[in-house]
């Protein structure tokens, strides 16, 4: 009988152990798990111009760091759902139709350059912090502008679905000038009407402005003004009150950090030679985002 004990005993304790080494099989799946595992498919949107995070390069093809990242993700889901031959479909998506896709389940993540803010963690969740960007101004050298000033009574554009117009309204300095509003598409539309002089300037995150620079027909043209409207975190947007997959995604991306591979991923997209014309955006890791890959949190601003 003390024998049969030893063993019942000895059973309860490797299956607690398989159980808290794999969280996801302690219970029964649901929410966008419980979906991949059901229909054999994870969707995976992305950006098709935000440089260096989620971008077509010269084949049509999604690449970049947030692409990287959403990639060691997935693997992380065929090996949590015992599934290596789950299929992958990529859904690109604009500013504007991000969250709504997401919502209503369309996609399962959005890989790119997405702001984790307060107001829409309302609608959304975010995974730990992967960037951290200064909210700031392009112009072209040959404009005549200098700050915001020089901006009153000219238009200035920014992409649909993002928080610029209103950081600049909230700004001290941009809410005492007057400007026109216009928005563009997605970033390279935004980008492009500065370009050939329809708009005035353009706001946008810093390194998706140094993206576009960088890769425009003349980099020497433009520069970034000094002022900054907000520091924000990027995140891979999830869906809302969805604690499996959400932990799936943040111990996946703090694993990335705790090992450095992180650091390797950066270097790869920020500081060298990238697709498709080989320019290297040599954009040093900021001193925030170092706090937040050492820290890793989801906080929102």
């Amino acid at each position: 009988m003390k024998q049969l004990k030893r063993t019942a005993l000895l059973g309860t304790l490797v299956g607690a152990i398989a159980m808290a080494a794999s969280p996801v099989h302690a219970e029964e799946l649901t929410g966008t798990l419980k979906k991949i595992k059901e229909t054999g498919t994870i969707v995976v949107a992305h950006r098709e111009s935000s440089v260096p995070f989620s971008y077509l390069d010269d084949k049509q093809q999604p690449i970049g760091y947030s692409m990287d990242l959403c990639d060691r993700i997935v693997q992380a889901v065929k090996t949590e759902l015992k599934l290596p031959d789950l299929k992958v479909t990529l859904q690109p998506v604009t500013s504007s139709n991000r969250i709504p896709l997401l919502i209503n389940g369309t996609v399962d993540m959005e890989c790119g350059s997405t702001t984790n803010s307060q107001e829409r963690q309302k609608q959304v969740s975010f995974g730990v912090t992967t960037f951290v960007t200064n909210v700031k101004t392009v112009v072209k050298k040959a404009s005549g502008v200098n700050n915001l000033n020089d901006l009153n009574g000219k238009p200035i554009v920014t992409t649909s679905g993002t928080t610029s117009v209103a950081l600049i309204k909230a700004h001290e300095k941009g809410s005492k000038i007057d400007f026109k509003e216009i928005y563009g598409k997605d970033h390279a539309e935004s980008f492009l009407l500065v370009e050939s002089d329809r708009a005035s300037a353009f706001v946008m995150d810093d390194i998706l402005l140094a993206g576009l620079v960088a890769n425009s027909k003349s980099p020497a043209d433009y520069k970034l003004l000094d002022e900054v409207f907000r520091t924000e975190p990027y995140g891979i947007m999830l869906r809302k009150e969805d604690p499996q997959f959400k932990g799936v995604v943040d111990r996946t991306l703090s694993g990335l950090m705790k090992s450095g591979e992180i650091n390797k991923l950066y270097a790869k997209w920020f500081e060298s030679p990238i697709p498709p014309k080989g320019v290297n955006l040599r954009f040093p890791m900021s001193q925030e985002l170092k706090d937040a890959i050492k820290s890793p949190n989801d906080k929102g601003v």
